[in-house]
C-alpha cells in the first residue's frame, strides 16, 4: 500500500495597516500575515501542527516576525481607526 503523506504552508493576510518600514525606511502598506504548516494526506490538508505570525512589508519584502498578540493588537488598532 502506498501512502502519500506530508506538509504544506499556507499563508492568509489578516490586516494592512500603513508605517515605516525598518528595513528600508519607507512609508508604505504592511502585511500582517497568518502562516500555518498543515499534515497532509494524498496531498489534502489535515490539520494544522504550527501557526506563526509576520509583517510583510509592500515596498521591499522584508518580513519581521509576529506574536499572536501582536498581529491581534494590529487588528483592533486598525478597526478603531477606520471611520464610523
Amino acid at each position: 500500500m502506498l501512502l502519500i503523506f506530508g506538509s504544506r504552508i499556507s499563508e492568509a493576510i489578516v490586516n494592512i495597516v500603513a508605517f515605516v518600514c525598518g528595513y528600508c525606511g519607507v512609508r508604505a502598506d504592511q502585511q500582517v500575515v497568518k502562516r500555518s504548516n498543515r499534515f497532509t494526506l494524498f496531498f489534502i490538508p489535515l490539520f494544522s501542527f504550527s501557526t506563526s505570525y509576520l509583517n510583510r512589508c509592500t515596498h521591499c519584502g522584508g518580513e519581521t516576525a509576529l506574536t499572536a498578540e501582536q498581529a491581534q493588537n494590529s487588528l483592533r488598532w486598525s478597526q478603531s481607526q477606520s471611520p464610523a
